[in-house]
């Protein structure tokens, strides 16, 4: 492993695929997720914005984070930084995503969905480590 920055871009990565499969899979199960902390997970992932084109946007962030995910791999197998900035960038989408989605969660829907929140979290994390990568100039996780 490169460092720990490393570890932990591919960490966030996989929880949040992990996290946006589980609720895309339970819609096209159409099965209801198991919600215990907050009662809005329902209303959330059932609302008119939850799906574009009867596809759940968490299989959108599934592929996001897959995408992340792939692009570190390829970085630590080929030494390429140009992977590592690519997935750095890419955080930066997936930031104003969530962005966009907490706010409807709260202001527009009314409810919180626990599964969300948890993408949001692994989503700006994401973007903390992609800026550390993009603005950093003597940044420990490119190979120079």
């Amino acid at each position: 492993m490169k460092n720990l920055k490393t570890l932990f871009f591919l960490a966030l990565s996989l929880i949040g695929f992990l996290d946006s499969a589980y609720i895309s899979a339970k819609h096209y199960l159409g099965t209801p997720v198991a919600c215990s902390i907050f009662e809005g997970c329902e209303k959330v992932l059932t609302s008119q914005y939850a799906t574009i084109a009867g596809v759940p946007v968490a299989l959108s962030g599934a592929f996001y984070y897959l995408t992340v995910f792939v692009l570190v791999v390829l970085y630590l197998d080929t030494g390429g930084k140009r992977f590592l900035l690519a997935a750095a960038h890419l955080t930066i989408a997936g930031f104003l995503a969530s962005l966009w989605f907490v706010y409807l969660q709260l202001f527009v829907i009314g409810a919180i969905c626990v599964y969300c929140i948890i993408s949001a979290i692994t989503s700006t994390a994401l973007f903390m480590l992609g800026l550390l990568v993009i603005f950093k100039k003597e940044n420990m996780m490119v190979k120079t």
